[in-house]
Protein backbone atom coordinates (compact mmCIF):
# COMPACT_ATOMS: atom_id res chain seq x y z
CA UNK A 1 0.00 0.00 0.00
CA UNK A 2 1.24 3.49 -0.81
CA UNK A 3 2.89 5.45 1.97
CA UNK A 4 0.87 7.92 4.00
CA UNK A 5 0.22 10.85 1.69
CA UNK A 6 3.24 10.28 -0.57
CA UNK A 7 2.59 11.17 -4.21
CA UNK A 8 4.93 11.71 -7.15
CA UNK A 9 4.48 13.29 -10.54
CA UNK A 10 5.47 11.02 -13.41
CA UNK A 11 4.95 11.99 -17.06
CA UNK A 12 2.66 14.81 -15.96
CA UNK A 13 0.38 12.61 -13.83
CA UNK A 14 0.31 12.47 -10.02
CA UNK A 15 0.37 8.94 -8.58
CA UNK A 16 0.35 7.49 -5.05
CA UNK A 17 3.83 6.12 -4.38
CA UNK A 18 6.17 4.20 -2.10
CA UNK A 19 9.75 5.36 -1.70
CA UNK A 20 12.49 2.82 -2.47
CA UNK A 21 16.21 2.82 -1.64
CA UNK A 22 16.12 6.11 0.27
CA UNK A 23 14.43 7.94 -2.58
CA UNK A 24 16.49 6.54 -5.47
CA UNK A 25 13.29 5.07 -6.96
CA UNK A 26 9.56 4.86 -6.40
CA UNK A 27 6.87 2.27 -6.78
CA UNK A 28 3.88 4.12 -8.18
CA UNK A 29 0.28 2.91 -8.20
CA UNK A 30 -2.79 3.42 -10.33
CA UNK A 31 -6.45 2.49 -10.23
CA UNK A 32 -6.58 2.37 -14.02
CA UNK A 33 -4.18 0.69 -16.47
CA UNK A 34 -1.61 3.02 -18.01
CA UNK A 35 1.39 2.72 -20.30
CA UNK A 36 4.18 0.76 -18.61
CA UNK A 37 2.05 -0.30 -15.63
CA UNK A 38 1.59 -3.96 -14.75
CA UNK A 39 -0.94 -5.84 -12.68
CA UNK A 40 -0.14 -5.59 -8.97
CA UNK A 41 0.03 -9.26 -7.91
CA UNK A 42 0.06 -8.62 -4.16
CA UNK A 43 -3.01 -10.08 -2.43
CA UNK A 44 -5.40 -7.39 -1.22
CA UNK A 45 -3.51 -4.56 -2.94
CA UNK A 46 -5.32 -1.22 -2.73
CA UNK A 47 -4.27 -0.36 -6.29
CA UNK A 48 -4.54 -2.97 -9.06
CA UNK A 49 -1.75 -1.46 -11.21
CA UNK A 50 1.84 -0.54 -10.39
CA UNK A 51 5.26 0.15 -11.89
CA UNK A 52 8.74 1.13 -10.71
CA UNK A 53 10.40 4.38 -11.78
CA UNK A 54 13.78 5.94 -11.09
CA UNK A 55 13.96 9.23 -9.21
CA UNK A 56 15.28 10.91 -12.37
CA UNK A 57 11.96 10.13 -14.07
CA UNK A 58 9.98 11.89 -11.33
CA UNK A 59 9.37 15.63 -11.64
CA UNK A 60 7.81 16.31 -8.22
CA UNK A 61 7.38 14.62 -4.84
CA UNK A 62 4.66 15.56 -2.36
CA UNK A 63 4.00 14.20 1.11
CA UNK A 64 5.90 12.44 3.87
CA UNK A 65 9.20 10.81 2.94
CA UNK A 66 11.57 8.52 4.78
CA UNK A 67 14.50 10.09 6.59
CA UNK A 68 17.28 11.14 4.22
CA UNK A 69 20.34 8.86 4.57
CA UNK A 70 23.81 10.09 5.44
CA UNK A 71 25.13 11.62 2.24
CA UNK A 72 23.48 11.69 -1.16
CA UNK A 73 24.78 9.88 -4.22
CA UNK A 74 25.99 11.90 -7.19
CA UNK A 75 23.44 11.38 -9.97
CA UNK A 76 24.38 10.46 -13.51
CA UNK A 77 24.43 13.83 -15.29
CA UNK A 78 23.36 13.73 -18.93
CA UNK A 79 23.52 16.92 -21.06
CA UNK A 80 20.41 16.76 -23.23
CA UNK A 81 19.57 19.26 -25.95
CA UNK A 82 17.60 19.50 -29.18
CA UNK A 83 20.39 17.90 -31.17
CA UNK A 84 21.01 14.99 -28.79
CA UNK A 85 18.20 13.41 -26.77
CA UNK A 86 17.96 10.52 -24.33
CA UNK A 87 17.72 7.89 -27.06
CA UNK A 88 20.92 9.22 -28.60
CA UNK A 89 22.74 8.99 -25.27
CA UNK A 90 21.47 5.44 -24.79
CA UNK A 91 22.76 4.49 -28.23
CA UNK A 92 26.20 5.94 -27.43
CA UNK A 93 26.32 4.09 -24.09
CA UNK A 94 25.71 0.79 -25.88
CA UNK A 95 28.31 1.26 -28.62
CA UNK A 96 31.88 0.00 -27.96
CA UNK A 97 33.08 2.31 -30.75
CA UNK A 98 32.28 5.25 -28.44
CA UNK A 99 34.38 3.95 -25.54
CA UNK A 100 36.82 6.84 -26.03
CA UNK A 101 34.20 9.45 -26.91
CA UNK A 102 34.56 12.49 -24.60
CA UNK A 103 30.79 12.89 -24.31
CA UNK A 104 30.34 9.29 -23.15
CA UNK A 105 33.29 9.39 -20.74
CA UNK A 106 32.20 12.78 -19.40
CA UNK A 107 28.71 11.49 -18.65
CA UNK A 108 30.00 8.26 -17.15
CA UNK A 109 32.40 9.95 -14.76
CA UNK A 110 29.59 11.93 -13.12
CA UNK A 111 28.39 8.75 -11.37
CA UNK A 112 30.86 8.43 -8.50
CA UNK A 113 31.34 6.36 -5.38
CA UNK A 114 31.89 7.85 -1.93
CA UNK A 115 32.63 6.21 1.39
CA UNK A 116 29.36 4.59 2.42
CA UNK A 117 27.81 4.26 -1.05
CA UNK A 118 25.49 1.28 -1.10
CA UNK A 119 26.80 -1.19 -3.70
CA UNK A 120 24.91 -4.14 -5.18
CA UNK A 121 25.92 -7.28 -7.03
CA UNK A 122 23.20 -9.53 -8.49
CA UNK A 123 23.68 -13.24 -7.73
CA UNK A 124 22.53 -16.65 -8.82
CA UNK A 125 21.49 -19.26 -6.25
CA UNK A 126 24.92 -20.87 -6.59
CA UNK A 127 26.66 -17.55 -6.02
CA UNK A 128 24.46 -16.82 -3.01
CA UNK A 129 25.60 -20.12 -1.49
CA UNK A 130 29.20 -19.11 -2.20
CA UNK A 131 28.83 -15.83 -0.32
CA UNK A 132 27.27 -17.60 2.63
CA UNK A 133 30.31 -19.90 2.73
CA UNK A 134 32.88 -17.11 2.57
CA UNK A 135 33.09 -15.44 -0.84
CA UNK A 136 33.77 -11.72 -0.86
CA UNK A 137 32.46 -8.97 -3.17
CA UNK A 138 34.48 -8.80 -6.38
CA UNK A 139 34.18 -8.00 -10.06
CA UNK A 140 31.26 -6.18 -11.64
CA UNK A 141 28.84 -4.33 -9.38
CA UNK A 142 26.53 -1.32 -9.27
CA UNK A 143 25.51 1.57 -7.08
CA UNK A 144 22.12 0.86 -5.56
CA UNK A 145 21.15 4.39 -6.55
CA UNK A 146 21.43 3.53 -10.25
CA UNK A 147 19.45 0.27 -10.21
CA UNK A 148 16.86 0.87 -7.49
CA UNK A 149 14.06 0.88 -10.07
CA UNK A 150 14.99 -2.64 -11.20
CA UNK A 151 13.03 -4.63 -8.64
CA UNK A 152 11.86 -7.79 -10.38
CA UNK A 153 13.79 -10.92 -11.37
CA UNK A 154 13.04 -10.17 -15.02
CA UNK A 155 14.60 -6.70 -14.87
CA UNK A 156 17.51 -7.63 -12.61
CA UNK A 157 18.46 -10.52 -14.88
CA UNK A 158 20.39 -8.15 -17.15
CA UNK A 159 22.83 -7.47 -14.28
CA UNK A 160 23.72 -11.11 -13.66
CA UNK A 161 27.35 -12.10 -14.07
CA UNK A 162 26.83 -15.83 -14.60
CA UNK A 163 25.22 -18.00 -17.27
CA UNK A 164 22.87 -20.06 -15.12
CA UNK A 165 19.62 -18.13 -15.55
CA UNK A 166 18.00 -20.76 -17.78
CA UNK A 167 18.39 -23.40 -15.06
CA UNK A 168 17.06 -21.39 -12.12
CA UNK A 169 13.73 -20.38 -10.62
CA UNK A 170 12.54 -17.40 -12.71
CA UNK A 171 10.51 -16.08 -9.77
CA UNK A 172 13.47 -15.08 -7.59
CA UNK A 173 16.82 -13.38 -8.03
CA UNK A 174 19.41 -12.79 -5.32
CA UNK A 175 21.85 -9.99 -4.54
CA UNK A 176 24.46 -8.87 -2.05
CA UNK A 177 24.43 -5.26 -0.84
CA UNK A 178 27.24 -3.60 1.08
CA UNK A 179 28.59 -0.13 1.79
CA UNK A 180 31.76 0.99 0.03
CA UNK A 181 34.72 1.36 2.38
CA UNK A 182 36.64 3.64 0.03
CA UNK A 183 36.27 4.92 -3.57
CA UNK A 184 39.74 3.53 -4.35
CA UNK A 185 38.28 0.02 -4.26
CA UNK A 186 36.36 0.58 -7.50
CA UNK A 187 37.19 1.29 -11.14
CA UNK A 188 35.16 2.24 -14.18
CA UNK A 189 35.50 -0.20 -17.12
CA UNK A 190 35.83 2.71 -19.53
CA UNK A 191 38.08 3.27 -22.53
CA UNK A 192 41.49 1.62 -22.12
CA UNK A 193 40.70 0.54 -18.56
CA UNK A 194 40.00 -3.21 -18.82
CA UNK A 195 40.04 -3.00 -22.61
CA UNK A 196 41.07 -6.67 -22.64
CA UNK A 197 37.57 -7.57 -21.48
CA UNK A 198 36.05 -5.62 -24.37
CA UNK A 199 37.97 -7.73 -26.87
CA UNK A 200 37.28 -11.06 -25.18
CA UNK A 201 35.77 -13.57 -27.65
CA UNK A 202 32.34 -14.94 -26.78
CA UNK A 203 33.62 -18.48 -26.17
CA UNK A 204 35.96 -17.16 -23.45
CA UNK A 205 33.51 -15.01 -21.55
CA UNK A 206 30.48 -15.40 -19.31
CA UNK A 207 27.54 -13.06 -18.94
CA UNK A 208 26.99 -9.94 -21.01
CA UNK A 209 29.82 -8.50 -23.13
CA UNK A 210 31.85 -5.62 -21.71
CA UNK A 211 31.26 -2.52 -23.84
CA UNK A 212 34.11 -0.32 -22.61
CA UNK A 213 31.77 2.66 -22.24
CA UNK A 214 31.33 2.14 -18.50
CA UNK A 215 27.68 1.23 -18.99
CA UNK A 216 26.06 -2.18 -18.79
CA UNK A 217 24.47 -3.67 -21.93
CA UNK A 218 20.75 -2.93 -21.94
CA UNK A 219 18.10 -2.33 -24.55
CA UNK A 220 16.22 0.11 -22.31
CA UNK A 221 18.35 1.56 -19.54
CA UNK A 222 21.51 3.65 -19.13
CA UNK A 223 23.16 1.99 -16.12
CA UNK A 224 26.71 2.87 -15.01
CA UNK A 225 28.72 -0.16 -13.95
CA UNK A 226 31.82 -0.57 -11.82
CA UNK A 227 34.41 -3.25 -11.18
CA UNK A 228 36.41 -3.77 -8.04
CA UNK A 229 39.95 -2.44 -8.46
CA UNK A 230 42.14 -5.12 -10.08
CA UNK A 231 39.01 -7.32 -9.91
CA UNK A 232 40.03 -7.97 -6.30
CA UNK A 233 37.99 -9.36 -3.43
CA UNK A 234 36.87 -6.67 -0.97
CA UNK A 235 36.49 -7.24 2.78
CA UNK A 236 32.87 -7.41 3.87
CA UNK A 237 31.83 -4.46 6.02
CA UNK A 238 29.48 -4.83 8.94
CA UNK A 239 25.78 -5.16 8.12
CA UNK A 240 26.21 -6.30 4.53
CA UNK A 241 23.02 -8.05 3.46
CA UNK A 242 22.01 -10.92 1.20
CA UNK A 243 18.72 -10.19 -0.54
CA UNK A 244 16.03 -11.77 -2.67
CA UNK A 245 13.66 -10.07 -5.11
CA UNK A 246 10.30 -11.52 -6.11
CA UNK A 247 8.11 -10.92 -9.20
CA UNK A 248 5.96 -8.32 -7.42
CA UNK A 249 9.08 -6.25 -6.64
CA UNK A 250 9.35 -7.15 -2.97
CA UNK A 251 12.85 -6.95 -1.49
CA UNK A 252 13.44 -9.65 1.13
CA UNK A 253 16.43 -9.42 3.49
CA UNK A 254 17.67 -13.00 3.85
CA UNK A 255 20.86 -12.61 5.93
CA UNK A 256 23.00 -9.90 7.48
CA UNK A 257 26.75 -10.19 7.96
CA UNK A 258 28.07 -10.22 11.52
CA UNK A 259 31.85 -9.62 11.36
CA UNK A 260 32.57 -10.32 15.02
CA UNK A 261 30.76 -13.65 14.77
CA UNK A 262 32.37 -14.29 11.35
CA UNK A 263 29.17 -15.38 9.71
CA UNK A 264 25.69 -14.62 8.41
CA UNK A 265 22.62 -14.25 10.61
CA UNK A 266 19.35 -15.35 9.02
CA UNK A 267 16.76 -12.56 9.00
CA UNK A 268 14.09 -14.06 6.76
CA UNK A 269 10.94 -15.35 8.43
CA UNK A 270 8.85 -18.43 7.59
CA UNK A 271 6.84 -16.53 4.96
CA UNK A 272 9.84 -16.24 2.65
CA UNK A 273 12.03 -19.22 3.48
CA UNK A 274 10.81 -21.05 0.39
CA UNK A 275 13.00 -18.62 -1.57
CA UNK A 276 16.04 -20.49 -0.24
CA UNK A 277 14.93 -23.93 -1.38
CA UNK A 278 16.86 -23.65 -4.64
CA UNK A 279 20.10 -22.55 -2.96
CA UNK A 280 22.52 -25.50 -3.00
CA UNK A 281 23.71 -26.95 0.32
CA UNK A 282 21.98 -24.30 2.45
CA UNK A 283 19.31 -25.25 4.99
CA UNK A 284 16.58 -22.62 5.14
CA UNK A 285 16.03 -23.39 8.84
CA UNK A 286 19.66 -22.67 9.78
CA UNK A 287 19.73 -19.44 11.79
CA UNK A 288 23.48 -18.80 11.60
CA UNK A 289 25.81 -19.69 8.72
CA UNK A 290 29.53 -19.50 9.60
CA UNK A 291 31.83 -18.01 6.98
CA UNK A 292 34.98 -19.91 6.02
CA UNK A 293 37.74 -17.46 6.90
CA UNK A 294 40.44 -19.69 5.37
CA UNK A 295 39.16 -19.06 1.84
CA UNK A 296 39.36 -15.26 2.08
CA UNK A 297 42.11 -13.60 0.06
CA UNK A 298 41.99 -10.20 1.75
CA UNK A 299 41.33 -8.61 5.11
CA UNK A 300 41.24 -5.26 6.82
CA UNK A 301 44.00 -4.35 9.23
CA UNK A 302 44.06 -1.35 11.53
CA UNK A 303 46.39 0.24 14.04
CA UNK A 304 45.45 1.23 17.55
CA UNK A 305 48.03 2.70 19.91
CA UNK A 306 50.89 1.42 17.79
CA UNK A 307 49.64 -2.17 17.54
CA UNK A 308 48.17 -3.88 14.47
CA UNK A 309 44.80 -5.63 14.71
CA UNK A 310 42.32 -7.16 12.33
CA UNK A 311 39.73 -4.48 11.71
CA UNK A 312 36.07 -4.07 10.85
CA UNK A 313 34.55 -1.36 8.67
CA UNK A 314 31.06 -0.01 9.26
CA UNK A 315 30.94 2.80 6.68
CA UNK A 316 30.68 5.64 6.36
CA UNK A 317 32.06 6.60 9.75
CA UNK A 318 33.03 3.65 11.95
CA UNK A 319 36.24 1.63 11.67
CA UNK A 320 37.14 -0.48 14.67
CA UNK A 321 39.22 -3.32 16.05
CA UNK A 322 37.64 -6.72 15.40
CA UNK A 323 36.75 -8.05 18.85
CA UNK A 324 33.99 -10.18 20.32
CA UNK A 325 33.52 -7.93 23.36
CA UNK A 326 32.15 -4.44 22.75
CA UNK A 327 34.58 -2.90 25.23
CA UNK A 328 37.52 -3.98 23.05
CA UNK A 329 36.15 -2.58 19.77
CA UNK A 330 38.44 0.42 19.78
CA UNK A 331 38.35 2.89 16.88
CA UNK A 332 41.41 2.34 14.69
CA UNK A 333 43.79 5.19 13.93
CA UNK A 334 44.85 3.80 10.53
CA UNK A 335 43.19 1.34 8.16
CA UNK A 336 44.36 -0.74 5.19
CA UNK A 337 43.18 -3.55 2.94
CA UNK A 338 45.80 -6.30 2.79
CA UNK A 339 46.05 -8.39 -0.37
CA UNK A 340 48.65 -10.53 -2.15
CA UNK A 341 49.85 -10.10 -5.74
CA UNK A 342 52.16 -12.10 -8.02
CA UNK A 343 53.17 -12.54 -11.66
CA UNK A 344 52.85 -15.70 -13.71
CA UNK A 345 53.80 -16.05 -17.35
CA UNK A 346 54.06 -12.28 -17.65
CA UNK A 347 50.61 -11.51 -16.24
CA UNK A 348 49.79 -9.59 -13.06
CA UNK A 349 47.54 -11.60 -10.77
CA UNK A 350 45.90 -11.57 -7.39
CA UNK A 351 46.85 -14.44 -5.11
CA UNK A 352 43.67 -16.01 -3.78
CA UNK A 353 45.06 -18.97 -1.83
CA UNK A 354 47.78 -21.62 -1.78
CA UNK A 355 47.36 -25.37 -1.48
CA UNK A 356 49.96 -28.18 -1.64
CA UNK A 357 52.46 -26.40 -3.85
CA UNK A 358 49.84 -24.75 -6.05
CA UNK A 359 48.65 -21.15 -6.06
CA UNK A 360 45.20 -19.96 -7.04
CA UNK A 361 45.47 -16.79 -9.14
CA UNK A 362 43.01 -14.27 -10.58
CA UNK A 363 44.00 -12.08 -13.51
CA UNK A 364 44.04 -8.36 -12.67
CA UNK A 365 43.68 -7.29 -16.33
CA UNK A 366 42.31 -10.20 -18.36
CA UNK A 367 42.76 -10.16 -22.12
CA UNK A 368 42.57 -12.89 -24.78
CA UNK A 369 46.35 -13.39 -24.78
CA UNK A 370 46.96 -13.81 -21.05
CA UNK A 371 43.81 -15.90 -20.62
CA UNK A 372 45.20 -18.31 -23.22
CA UNK A 373 48.75 -18.21 -21.81
CA UNK A 374 47.58 -19.06 -18.28
CA UNK A 375 44.83 -21.46 -19.32
CA UNK A 376 42.53 -19.36 -17.14
CA UNK A 377 38.86 -20.19 -16.83
CA UNK A 378 36.03 -17.65 -16.72
CA UNK A 379 33.97 -18.11 -13.55
CA UNK A 380 31.73 -15.08 -13.93
CA UNK A 381 31.65 -11.93 -16.01
CA UNK A 382 35.18 -10.49 -16.04
CA UNK A 383 36.65 -13.00 -13.57
CA UNK A 384 39.38 -15.33 -14.85
CA UNK A 385 41.26 -17.69 -12.54
CA UNK A 386 43.84 -20.46 -12.79
CA UNK A 387 45.99 -22.74 -10.66
CA UNK A 388 49.74 -22.16 -11.01
CA UNK A 389 52.66 -24.20 -9.67
CA UNK A 390 53.94 -22.17 -6.73
CA UNK A 391 57.51 -22.57 -7.98
CA UNK A 392 56.67 -20.77 -11.23
CA UNK A 393 55.15 -17.56 -9.88
CA UNK A 394 57.35 -14.50 -9.40
CA UNK A 395 57.16 -11.17 -7.60
CA UNK A 396 54.92 -12.65 -4.92
CA UNK A 397 54.25 -9.80 -2.51
CA UNK A 398 51.81 -8.64 0.13
CA UNK A 399 50.40 -5.15 -0.37
CA UNK A 400 48.64 -2.86 2.08
CA UNK A 401 46.20 -0.49 0.38
CA UNK A 402 45.98 2.38 2.83
CA UNK A 403 42.70 4.20 3.41
CA UNK A 404 42.57 7.80 4.59
CA UNK A 405 40.31 8.03 7.64
CA UNK A 406 40.21 11.82 7.87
Amino acid sequence: MAGAGLHVTFEGVVYPAEELAHGAAYEIFSVEPADGFERNPRPGAAYPWHRFVHVTEVTAVQGMRAETPDGLEAPLMVPLNRARGWRDIHTLSQSPSYAHDPTVSGIRRTATIRRGTRMVKVLSARQLAGYLRGWLPHGFCYREHDIAHLRTPANLALLRTDSESAREDPDVVFAIRWRAIDPYDFEIPLGDNHRGLVGMPSHDRMGAPVLGTGFTPSGRFVIPEFVTTDLADLPLPANATLLAYTPDGTEVVLYTYQPEQRGWLRMVGPQWRHLLHGVPDIAAEQEYVPSDEKTKSTRLVGRYRGQEYEAVADPPGEFRVLAMTRAARYPVEALARRAAYARWRGADCLVLRQESGWTRLRLCRPNPDNVAALGAQCYERGIYEAWAPAAEITDHRTVNIEYALT
